[in-house]
Formats: C-alpha cells, structure tokens, sequence
C-alpha cells in the first residue's frame, strides 16, 4: 500500500513539473499574444483570454514557457476581424525565440514590414500562402540565418526578388510562386548549397536561367513555370544528379535542349512544353532510367522518332511530344506509356493503335486515320527537308486498270440498282417514320434526374458502350457489404445529394479513408449511365478528372462506383461558405483561389476537347460539377454525361436527320466545322466564369428566362474598351487592389467570348486556357507594335468576334456590333510595366493569347 502510494505520488509530481512547464512564463509574450488577438481578430474560442494560452490557445506551441510556433491557419475571425483584415504582427517582435510561423489561407492583406526579418532572428519556418499579401519582399529576409522554409506562394507580392535571400546558409524550400514579381532570379542563389526545393514559378520573371543552379547538387524539385524566361537552357543543369522534377514550360527559352541531360540521374519529370525550343531531342533524353512523364509540347523540336518500345528504358506515364515538327514513321509503342501525344506533328505511314494505351494523332500525316493534315502540306513539309512523302492510302497510278464490263452486263447492274434503290428507299422511309414516332414518344416520358444540358450536337455519339466493358484499370471491386458497412447501410444522413446519373453518398472505408459512392438504382436510372462513366475512366486519365478508386457491381438493381472524397465539395457550396455558427455571414472565397479554380477547370476540359482522340464533349459543366480537393485543386465531376465525337457506328442518314430535329436554337448550330464541336462546353463554361466573378450563383445551373434576362443586363458592362464598367458586375466581398481587378476584367472578357451566341464564334478550350493563365495579355499591350488595330479582309474582326454584343432574340438574331478592332490601351498596372511591357523577342502576342478566328460559314438553326 506504501509502495502504490509512493507511486501515486511520483506520477502527480511529474505532472506538476509537466504543467509548470507549459505554462506560459514570459509576461512580455503574454501581452504580445493579447495584442495578436486583438489585431487579428482571433475568436474566444480559439484563443481564451483567460486560458494559459500554451496549454489552450489553438495553435499555440510552447517550450519551457516560452513560444515557440504560432499556426493561425484554419483559425476562424471574429466578426469585426473578417472586415478589416489586416498584416497586423507587429507584436510577433516580441516573441524572440518564435521558430514556426504559419499563417497559410489567413488572410493578411498589407505589405510585410521590413522588421519581420530583422526581429525574428530565430523563425525556421515561415509560411504566408495564400494570404492576399501585396508589395515587395523585405531585402531584410535575408538576415533570418536559421531559416528552413519560406512559403510566400500565391500572393500578389511585386518588384524584383532581393539577392539578399541568397544569404540563407540553411534554407531547404523557397516558394514564391503565383505573385506579380519581376527582373531576374539572383545570380545569388546559387549559393543555397542546402536548397531542395525551389519554386518560381507563374510570375512575371525574365533574363536568363542562372548557370549557377548547376552548382545546387541537392535541389530535388525546380519549377519556373510560366513566366518570361529567355535565353537557352544552360548546360549545367544536367550536373543536378538529384533533380526529380524540372519545370521550365510556358517561358521564352530558345535553343536546343543540352545533350547532357543523362547527367540528372533521378528525373522522373521533365517539363518544358510552350516555349522556342529546337532542334532533335538528344540521345541522352531516350536513356533516361527513371523518367515518367514528359512534356516538350509548342515548341519547334524536329527529328524523326526511332521505335518508342526500345526508345526509353522506363516506362513512362504520361509523354507528350505534341505540336512541334516531329516525322518519319512510328513503330509500336507498347508497354511503354499510359499515355502519349502525338497530334500536331508529321509522322507518317500507319499510325499505332495499341490497346491500353491513350495515344493522339491528330493533325498527322498519318494514313486513314481522320483529322489529319492536307496531302499537300505534309509532302511540301518532306520536300522542304529532301524526303519524300507519299500516301500510300491514295489509288496507285501505276495499277493496271479494271477490265470494262460488257454492255450486257451494265445492263444488269443498272437493273439490280434500281430495285434495290427502290427497296433501300422505302426501307429508310419506315425507319424514319418509326423512329420520329419513338423520339416523339420519349419527349414525354418522365425520366427521374434528367439533366438541363441542352441538344446533343450533331456528330456527338450517344450510343453507350458494351455491357462487357473492360474493368481492368478502374480501381478497386469492393464488395455490397463493405458498400454498405461504408455507408451505414446508405443512410439518410450520408446523403449527398440526388445526382442526375445516382445518388450520391459518403463513405468511409475500412482503413479510414473518406469517399463519395454512387448509387445508380438502374430501376430508377438509365443503365447506361453507369457504364458510360467506366468507359470514360477506361480512356481518359488526368489529374482534372475526380479520381475512381473503385466499383461495385455484383447487385443486379444496384450498381456503385467509389470515387475519392473532396474536402472542399463543388464550386456551388465553397464559393461562399458559412463557416461560423456564431455569425450568419458567408465567407467568400477570394480572388486568387477563384482564379486557380478556374485555371483548373479549364485544364480539365482542354485534356478532353483537345488531347483525347476522338474528342470528349462533357456536357455538364456547371459549378456543381468542379469538384474541389483539400487544396481547392480541381476536379471535373458529372462525368456520366461525357459523350465522343466521330465514334458513332451508325452514322448514317437517319442518325444525322435525328439529330438536327433535336437541335434547338440554344447552344449549338446545326452544322459546322468539328472544332467547334465542342462549344457547348465553352459556352457552359463561360457561365462558371461570370459566377466566379460576380458571384451570382446558380447562372451555370440553368438556362431559364431569368437566366437568360441576367445575361443580358450584365454582360454590357464587360468591355474590352473600359475596364471600370466591370466594376458594377464584380462579387463585392472580394478585396481588389488594382491589378487583381485587372485580372478580373480580363477573366470577365474571356467568359464574354465564351457566351458568344454563334458557336462557331466561341474561343476552342485551349484558348480560353491560355488566356487564363495569362490574364494581362488579353486586356494589355505588349508593345506599340503588335498593338495596332488589326482587320480582316471580310467585315468580321478579331474584336466584334470576341467581344460583340450579347443578345438572343426569340428568332435567334445576334445583334453584331464592333468591328472597328480593338482600342489601345496605355494602363499599365501597378507593380512595375517591366511585368507586362515584353520584349520583342517574346514571340507570344496578345493575338495568341485568343487568336483571330478561321472565317468558318456559320449555320444557324431555328
């Protein structure tokens, strides 16, 4: 008994020491942590003013009493905070041993002051993502000699990076990507001898990459995508025997690649698609162990490809070779990709069609492949270079001709054709009878969860797969009971919502991880609905598609696919979001998040328009349907709704008559060239940008009257001419300094030209990508140059196709109005016109960013 309490004694001693010793000893820090509170509008909740705030506050880290990390992420404000957001740290000065400061997605608007660096001599980390900063980098920073991490990314930070953060003698991470920063990257930074990770990436830098980065022998990761970069690539970095990922795409670097590239030993991705490069890949690239994906795409590479199966010794996911001069003829490629781009190339001969394998090959030389090039651009290309260029699918000049039949014989035929054109006649009449009567009858069916998604355009099959589709490669055959053990046997309370192709529920699996299952009832659902959703998993794979972890196929009535779960849902229910129980006011995502999301979206649909072969029509793009993981990353939902151009095997009269009788005045023109087949996307598209930017929700869910009246009060203050119009349309619960309002009048234009109410007229995907992710371009000059007013040689403009007036008439007449091109604007923004005044030898001009349109005969229907 002595012994027990002796014991009892010990553990409530070295509870006493434990408690001493998190209790918070420095008064200096406790009015430091007070004056915090108040600035940044902390709730009680989460810091109580009368707790020990080591032991209580959230996100309060202590040591011997002393603060050691602060993490405001996640933290909600106070009513009075959430309107007057501010950088207000004055009082981390006191806290002298702070090692972690974490402040990612709360928000700080303001500038960093110049003491952050000179006071906080002990931060390792420093994490300001995502925290509508604005202004310069401190010079000061580099004076924090123990830091680790610096995360400054998506912010709106301008002028030049100072080359005093070369002075970090410890510093493993810096990201400063997504911000307005200009000049070039310091030369210093070369000396970050501990450097892993490096991250500039969508900025506005220009100049040279340093030569010096070869020095950096343990740099894993360098992303410098999309900024103004020029020169060539320097030799050194094939010295980077570390580097798992480079990311040079969508800069200005010319040249060739360097030929030592077999020097990075461990790269597993190497991006640098969208820029002047030249010349053949060099051999070192075909050796590389460990590479799995590749992009060299928009550049000017040429060379002819030997076998790909005995080209790369690793076996590649995703390789993208796409719209560079690429010929020659192309042997098997299996077992070797998951998928490759070909399209926009010269290669010749038969084209490979492995199974299993997502290959494009559009815009070729290829042979009975359809949506190639022109016979004679493909044998000017050959003659060009000394080759010779032949189609071999062409008839043989050289073939003997046919013996001609005798007239006896003509006789006959002429017979036996006429009855059976007779025949064959009546035979379509009674099909097409039947078939109006069927499609008259099915107009009036009620049919549960049918989708407002407008007519189909012509030439989109909607003939579903086989039942025996393949299932190989489409995640995981959970069984009905772990189905149901995930759901709590599908309750109430796990419903999601009743989507148009099923039910959607959470899940959670044994292991604990999260899910969405879908539950198609096919005595309720179409059954089809299901299977052409697997068979759109079973060709199409991008990071943009919500991911299919599984199925569940073993109930007769009942079928279910598993997809991952999305923290953030869709775009419906993030873009405001009521995040306190004390306050009945939504909080508002801001601009930059908005921006990526719609960055993400356009992704998507640029991998299922453009490098799918045949092309993908999604059909459903509304918020509802971008889908957004822990990070606001996307992912396109709704996918049961896809449907594919030019695969129909019933592509005959009756087929095409159909069609045009379900063709209505909304959306799609009855005919027209297929690269615009894919417009009602675009337009649908055009939608989730106007919601992004003003905020209304619901506009891309229907297309009532009063959607339709909405449209067309508000899209007259979208204007290429005048960017204060946009003003009165902008969500006001977003906090915009000059240049994000900048941003959102160029996004504001691009979903404008994607409401175009001739679908011809509609920007292809690909566009509307490219001038997203360069918004400054499409409402900025470059130079005075290629900033003149540009005309066609008929009475349409770049202008009055883009950006003419909006409005559906009931007969469907489009009012057309500025043809007189686009207006010179001298505005530049507010960070430094080095960010946007480029250089002439920035061969990409705004006419790129939305190119002028191929004069196409536009065929309305109605």
């Amino acid at each position: 008994m002595e012994a027990q309490l002796k014991l009892v004694l010990f553990f409530l001693a070295v509870n006493s020491v434990l408690s001493q010793q998190v209790r918070l000893s420095s008064e200096s820090e406790w009015s430091a942590l007070l004056d915090l509170r108040s600035s940044l509008g902390i709730r009680a909740k989460d810091w109580p003013k009368k707790s020990d705030p080591c032991s209580n506050w959230t996100g309060i880290e202590c040591r011997n009493g002393r603060v050691i990390g602060m993490n405001l992420s996640g933290l909600r404000r106070t009513r009075l905070g959430r309107l007057n957001p501010q950088f207000s740290v004055d009082s981390l000065a006191n806290l002298t041993l702070l090692a972690s400061f974490n402040s990612s997605g709360f928000l700080l608007p303001g500038s960093i002051p110049n003491w952050f660096g000179q006071s906080l001599m002990a931060l390792q980390v420093l994490d300001l993502r995502s925290c509508s900063i604005v202004g310069p980098i401190p010079s000061s920073f580099g004076t924090m000699g123990r830091l680790n991490s610096l995360y400054l990314s998506n912010n709106s930070l301008t002028g030049t990076i100072p080359s005093t953060l070369g002075n970090f003698s410890s510093v493993a991470v810096v990201d400063l990507s997504q911000n307005l920063l200009t000049g070039s990257i310091p030369n210093t930074f070369s000396d970050l001898n501990n450097l892993t990770t490096l991250d500039l990436s969508s900025n506005f830098l220009s100049g040279p990459i340093p030569s010096g980065f070869g020095s950096l022998r343990s740099l894993q990761f360098l992303n410098l995508y999309n900024n103004s970069l020029d020169a060539s690539i320097p030799v050194q970095l094939g010295n980077l025997s570390q580097l798992i990922e480079l990311n040079l795409g969508s800069n200005s670097l010319s040249g060739s690649l360097p030929g030592n590239l077999g020097g990075m030993r461990s790269l597993q991705k190497l991006l640098i698609g969208n820029n002047d490069l030249e010349g053949p890949l060099p051999e070192a690239l075909w050796k590389m162990q460990q590479l799995r994906f590749l992009d060299v795409s928009d550049n000017n590479f040429t060379g002819v490809f030997r076998n790909l199966t005995a080209a790369f010794n690793a076996s590649g996911e995703v390789f993208n070779f796409s719209n560079n001069q690429f010929y020659g003829s192309l042997v098997s490629v299996v077992g070797k990709f998951g998928s490759i781009y070909l399209s926009g190339n010269y290669f010749q001969g038969v084209a490979p069609n492995d199974i299993g394998i997502n290959i494009t090959v559009a815009i070729n030389c290829f042979q009975s492949v359809p949506n190639q090039r022109s016979f004679e651009e493909c044998r000017r290309f050959y003659a060009d270079r000394g080759l010779s260029f032949r189609d071999e699918s062409a008839p043989d000049a050289m073939q003997p001709p046919l013996p001609e039949p005798s007239k006896s014989k003509k006789r006959l035929t002429y017979v036996l054709v006429g009855i059976f054109g007779g025949l064959g006649f009546i035979v379509i009449l009674v099909l097409v009878l039947a078939l109006l009567l069927k499609t008259c009858q099915n107009r009036n069916a009620n049919q549960r969860g049918s989708a407002n998604l407008g007519p189909v355009p012509q030439g989109v099959s909607t003939t579903p797969p086989k039942d025996s589709i393949s299932l190989s490669g489409l995640g995981e055959s959970f069984t009905f009971i772990q189905m149901l053990a995930a759901t709590d046997e599908f309750s109430d309370t796990n419903l999601i919502k009743h989507g148009h192709s099923g039910d959607l529920f959470r899940g959670t699996l044994e292991g604990g991880l999260p899910v969405v299952i879908k539950k198609v009832d096919l005595r309720s659902f179409r059954k089809e609905s299901y299977i052409l959703e697997l068979d759109v998993f079973s060709k199409a794979t991008h990071t943009r598609l919500v991911p299919l972890l599984g199925h569940c196929l073993e109930q007769e009535d009942e079928k279910l696919l598993v997809y991952k779960y999305m923290p953030n849902g869709d775009l419906s229910s993030s873009l405001y979001r009521f995040t306190n129980l004390e306050d009945d006011s939504p909080h508002s995502l801001d601009w930059i998040t908005r921006l990526k999301i719609a960055i993400g979206a356009a992704e998507g649909l640029c991998y299922l328009h453009h490098d799918c072969n045949p092309p993908l029509v999604h059909r459903d793009i509304q918020a509802s349907s971008i889908l957004l993981d822990d990070k606001y990353e996307v992912r396109l939902g709704s996918l049961s709704e896809i449907r594919a151009h030019g695969v129909d095997n019933h592509q005959n009269v009756v087929s095409g008559l159909l069609r045009r009788l379900q063709t209505t005045k909304q959306g799609w023109s009855g005919s027209g060239p297929s690269s615009n087949i894919c417009a009602y996307d675009v337009y649908c598209f055009g939608k989730v940008l106007l919601e992004l930017v003003t905020g209304k929700l619901g506009i891309s869910t229907s297309d009532d009257a009063s959607t339709k009246e909405w449209l067309e009060h508000n899209l007259p203050f979208i204007s290429i001419n005048e960017k204060e119009l946009v003003s009165k349309i902008v969500d006001q619960s977003m906090i915009l300094d000059e240049d994000l309002m900048e941003e959102v009048w160029a996004v504001a234009i691009v979903a404008k030209s994607c409401l175009n109410p001739k679908p011809s007229r509609r920007p292809l995907m690909r566009h509307v990508l490219r001038a997203l992710e360069n918004p400054f371009k499409v409402v900025r000059q470059e130079n005075l140059s290629s900033a003149r007013l540009r005309t066609t040689s008929s009475t349409r403009s770049w202008s009055a196709a883009f950006f003419g007036s909006w409005r559906h008439s009931s007969s469907g007449e489009t009012n057309k109005e500025g043809t007189s091109g686009l207006k010179q604007s001298g505005r530049t923004g507010s960070h430094s016109s080095g960010a946007i005044t480029q250089s002439s030898s920035h061969k990409r001009s705004s006419s790129e960013i939305f190119p002028e349109p191929v004069e196409v005969h536009d065929i309305e229907t109605g």
